[in-house]
């Protein structure tokens, strides 16, 4: 869009080389819109998302191994852990860090699941590794930046954590209430994991189908209403030591109970279960991230400061969109905000009248259009086609004279074997 005055190596360079305060200029306009629209307390989300990337990458940032889960295989790509503030005006991505998995924890996980495989008992197979602290596990990563939250916003109230099945363990949950100074977290717990009942335990699955649903209505991400098949209880959880808020929840339509497990068992199990339905918000910051603001191109710079650095400028550019006049007078009014694309064409759009009224005002306008169409030629070339076939040779495609005799004596070869 820069016609030039900016290019891609130039931008590759600020990432790896400038020396801005990266971090605190994403803090910095953090506290920018909390002042700005007043924001005092909401609720945290984490969550992760991949990028593939080529199969052989040398100096791209974190990239490893990743599970497919549409396809049940593998490719190589990159995986960041997303933290995202919901308020009762706007959602603000606030940061992100990128996760490695530790090759030496890999490797033990990959000779365990063998060693299991062939019967091999817990006491005969060898203990974990110690943990590299330069590839922290996601739950580690997801706590530290809930804890980075809370120290550099001491006043902000957190009302809940949201975050999915993979962080519903007792140490995250009960990490996650010290680090963002809160009481409720709300996570889910896996349909094997067990609860105690009296002087035994059974698995979660096992204890909701043995109990009646009743269809509740819930308010979902503050939208629509929509009904759902509930079962609440207050549980041991086994694995936690503790007793939880457990609600095993489906959909209309769905087949398979998921179960909802929290911290704070004063909370109402509606409010639980709406609050849990925010969480979703967070695929759409990834959404808005990958198609309009540069996220999944930027986070390919090369090295570490040139990935970190370029994803920081692409939560930038969303903070800067939540400053947009038209979506300013959304937040003031409480209207239903813009999207993202319509704010980013809409900006678009105002520049290029922008520089048209330049071009207007000019003291010599058709030298400037000149300019302007010179730079048009140079910085949007055409490409050739290989769709079509013009400049290209199709072939001759006619019979040759010189042939004819030969399909005469097929044509017989053929009528011989048919009489035959």
């Amino acid at each position: 869009m820069s016609l030039g005055t900016y290019s891609f190596a130039d931008l590759s360079w600020m990432f790896r080389k400038a020396t801005l305060p990266w971090s605190d200029l994403l803090n910095a306009s953090t506290s920018l819109l909390m002042r700005k629209y007043n924001l005092n307390e909401g609720v945290l989300v984490l969550d992760d998302t991949d990028l593939r990337r080529a199969k052989t990458t040398s100096r791209i940032y974190g990239t490893h191994k990743v599970y497919d889960k549409k396809t049940g295989g593998y490719f190589n790509g990159q995986c960041i852990m997303s933290l995202v503030l919901v308020t009762k005006t706007m959602t603000i991505p606030l940061g992100m860090r990128f996760y490695r998995p530790d090759p030496k924890y890999r490797a033990w996980e990959k000779a365990d699941k063998l060693l299991i495989k062939a019967g091999v008992k817990p006491a005969d197979r060898p203990k974990p590794p110690e943990r590299d602290p330069n590839f922290p596990s996601k739950e580690d990563i997801a706590l530290v930046q809930l804890g980075d939250f809370h120290r550099k916003h001491p006043d902000f109230i957190v009302k809940a954590v949201l975050a999915d099945a993979a962080f519903g363990t007792h140490s995250f949950m009960e990490g996650a209430c010290k680090k963002a100074g809160c009481k409720q977290v709300i996570s889910q717990l896996r349909e094997n994991q067990h609860v105690v009942v009296g002087n035994s335990s059974m698995p979660v699955k096992e204890y909701f189908s043995k109990r009646e649903a009743t269809s509740q209505t819930v308010l979902v991400r503050g939208g629509k209403l929509a009904k759902m098949t509930v079962i609440p209880a207050r549980l041991v959880v086994k694995a936690h030591g503790v007793k939880r808020a457990v609600i095993a929840v489906k959909n209309e339509g769905e087949a398979d109970f998921r179960y909802i497990v929290a911290t704070d068992m004063t909370w109402r199990d509606l409010d639980i279960l709406q609050g849990y339905t925010l969480r979703w918000l967070v695929e759409v910051v990834f959404q808005d991230w990958k198609t309009h603001e540069g996220w999944a191109n930027l986070a390919k710079h090369p090295d570490e400061d040139g990935s970190v650095r370029g994803v920081i400028l692409s939560l930038l550019l969303d903070h800067a969109l939540l400053l947009h006049p038209a979506q300013q007078t959304c937040f003031e009014n409480s209207t239903p905000a813009n999207t993202v694309g319509s704010l980013k064409r809409a900006a678009e759009g105002e520049a290029m009248f922008v520089f048209a009224s330049e071009i207007a005002s000019d003291v010599n306008p058709s030298r400037m259009v000149e300019q302007l169409a010179a730079k048009f030629k140079t910085y949007f070339p055409l490409s050739s086609s290989k769709k079509h076939m013009s400049g290209r040779d199709l072939g001759r495609q006619e019979p040759m004279p010189a042939l004819n005799h030969h399909a005469i004596i097929d044509l017989l070869d053929g009528m011989t074997v048919a009489l035959a």
